[in-house]
């Protein structure tokens, strides 16, 4: 199979004429029609069939022409990349995965204002198992997740077996997020019963995914909560949050920039510490703007801990009452 091959199967199907490709391709119609039959013959697939009024594609036809139009994109792609005639020099390239973390979004914009002229940068928020399998593949340069006591055994060994490392950047103690009215408010800490009457809200997983990837922090009372929703998107979890009693766990976390109106954290007691970190693969020298990125995490990260702890100090316990559910 060849591109040149492709290129016959998908112009005539654009064209639903065997001949008339041919005369767009400033080709023999025999010429074209003997190069289709090859191909057909090796993938032992009909691409058309054949009538006076021209082709039609046969089911395998359609499927294989929507791969040989994607092969053939980037066959062009690469070629305006990396061909004779590109003359400017090659962008930088860098990629974050991260679980839903605002911090992480504030460090990735910090990256932004020195950064080259020209840049590919992506930020993708998952859940854990896919920011890990991100960084295992090399799509993302980074992984940005948080580890307990409870996860560390499964998760270290997990990083291991892929020949990743994990860096701790801070350890933060674990916290509810709930509006800003919410009753838990008027503690100073909350208990692990105190959540009890409440609806608990999570991230969704994929089936099969064990527990210790959750992005909240696992208690006890989380394996069989009285009500519980399960979102997909940081914005929906916070807007919950925000109009109803529900609770969440995690870092708790927030930004001066990202923080999200009307929700609040509150501390939990007697909590083992969460370890914040970034996962990169080990015996691969890390790139500049990795190295950079992690600086500017840091501070991000520094930034969020003393703004959560001053909205935490700044709660007066006397949260306005709405309906919950």
């Amino acid at each position: 199979m060849t591109f040149q091959q492709l290129t016959y199967v998908v112009e005539i199907s654009r064209c639903g004429s065997i001949n008339k490709a041919a005369h767009k391709l400033l080709l023999s119609q025999s010429g074209i029609s003997t190069a289709v039959r090859e191909l057909e013959e090796e993938l032992g697939i009909r691409f058309f069939l054949r009538s006076n009024r021209g082709v039609e594609c046969t089911p395998e036809g359609k499927e294989f022409i929507s791969y040989a139009i994607s092969l053939l994109e980037q066959k062009q792609r690469i070629e305006s990349l990396y061909g004779e005639g590109r003359s400017a020099a090659a962008p930088t390239r860098f990629s974050v995965s991260t679980q839903r973390y605002p911090f992480t979004e504030d460090a990735f914009l910090r990256l932004l204002p020195g950064s080259d002229p020209g840049y590919r940068f992506s930020l993708r928020e998952d859940g854990m198992d896919a920011v890990i399998q991100d960084v295992f593949e090399r799509r993302s340069d980074v992984g940005v997740i948080s580890i307990t006591d409870l996860t560390e055994k499964m998760i270290c060994r997990l990083l291991d077996s892929r020949e990743l490392s994990f860096q701790v950047l801070a350890a933060v103690d674990p916290c509810i997020y709930v509006r800003a009215g919410h009753p838990l408010t008027k503690k100073a800490s909350v208990a692990e019963d105190d959540l009890a009457p409440y609806p608990y809200v999570s991230f969704e997983h994929t089936q099969g995914v064990a527990a210790d990837f959750s992005e909240e922090y696992q208690m006890v009372s989380m394996k069989r909560p009285q009500c519980c929703l399960s979102v997909n998107s940081r914005a929906v979890m916070m807007d919950i949050l925000s109009r109803t009693d529900a609770f969440t766990t995690g870092s708790g976390l927030l930004t001066k920039e990202f923080s999200p109106e009307g929700v609040v954290t509150l501390p939990l007691a007697d909590k083992a510490a969460i370890r914040i970190g970034c996962i990169l693969p080990k015996n691969v020298r890390p790139t500049a703007e990795t190295e950079r990125f992690i600086t500017l995490l840091q501070e991000a990260l520094a930034d969020a801990i003393r703004h959560t702890k001053a909205l935490q100090s700044a709660l007066d316990g006397k949260g306005a009452s709405s309906p919950s559910i």
